[in-house]
């Protein structure tokens, strides 16, 4: 009988290869074509892309952001959660926004980025919250 052995994150993190230095990349690549997009749209610049990049800020900051919270799920499970999720904020945030006549692409794209950065910033302090006993 063949035993399969599963490599552990660090292993899989310092393999040697050409391909190694490709997810951080991509993630820093990304993070810069989202923060064109929010820039962009912010200062209601006229350029040809400004419509894409804005519209991948819109799936990606709120992705991002239901991604990091649901760490125990399998990858691509999380990244099917967490696409679905976007699109549910960011609906979410048009519908109010048409509810209450506040409409603006500006505006739209500051309470995403808003809803997006909150939860992250609140993350690190979920077990240093006074009162509350955490088991070391």
């Amino acid at each position: 009988m063949r035993t399969s052995r599963t490599r552990t994150r660090t292993e899989a993190h310092f393999r040697p290869g050409p391909g190694r230095l490709l997810p951080p990349l991509l993630a820093g690549a990304a993070t810069a074509v989202a923060g064109t997009g929010a820039v962009l749209a912010l200062l209601d610049t006229a350029s040809p892309l400004r419509a894409p990049f804005t519209l991948f800020f819109l799936l990606a900051a709120p992705a991002m952001t239901i991604g990091a919270a649901l760490r125990g799920l399998d990858p691509y499970g999380r990244a099917l959660t967490a696409l679905a999720g976007a699109i549910a904020v960011d609906m979410l945030v048009a519908q109010t926004m048409l509810a209450t006549h506040r409409w603006s692409v500006r505006g739209g794209v500051a309470v995403v980025a808003v809803l997006s950065l909150l939860p992250l910033l609140v993350m690190p302090l979920r077990g240093r919250i006074p009162g509350k006993h955490t088991q070391k």
